[in-house]
């Protein structure tokens, strides 16, 4: 008798492999932060999309959102280089540069940390549905 080939399984698949999943979530939830920019904690937002998107465990949630939260930051780091850069910051005193670090990893956490409980919450509101 010949196995039935019609009801093959997806699992395994590139296409619903958790990890790539998450990483396109995870990057659809970024993007979405980025459009979304000129709204007050749009982050959060891409989190949330990102987490709503992901379902699963609520360390699902967290892990989508976190990554959504590096591509946001993503961008905002190339540009804020650039300007110091172009800006001739490379040549001032030290202090500016312990300055500039310091904004950049306050903005980092503010970033990621809002995408972090973004994904959660969209976790919990596909979780409540």
């Amino acid at each position: 008798m010949v196995p039935d080939s019609s009801t093959s399984s997806t699992v395994g698949s590139p296409i619903t492999d958790g990890c790539s999943g998450a990483l396109i979530n995870g990057l659809v939830g970024g993007v979405a932060a980025v459009v979304l920019s000129f709204v007050p904690l749009s982050t959060l937002l891409g989190g949330a999309i990102a987490g709503y998107l992901e379902g699963g465990r609520p360390e699902d949630g967290l892990a989508v959102g976190a990554i959504a939260g590096l591509v946001v930051l993503v961008p905002f780091v190339a540009i804020l280089s650039f300007l110091l850069f172009f800006l001739g910051f490379a040549g001032t005193p030290s202090l500016f540069g312990i300055a500039g670090l310091f904004v950049v990893v306050v903005s980092g956490l503010y970033t990621v940390g809002l995408s972090v409980l973004g994904g959660y919450l969209g976790w919990y509101l596909r979780s409540e549905r």
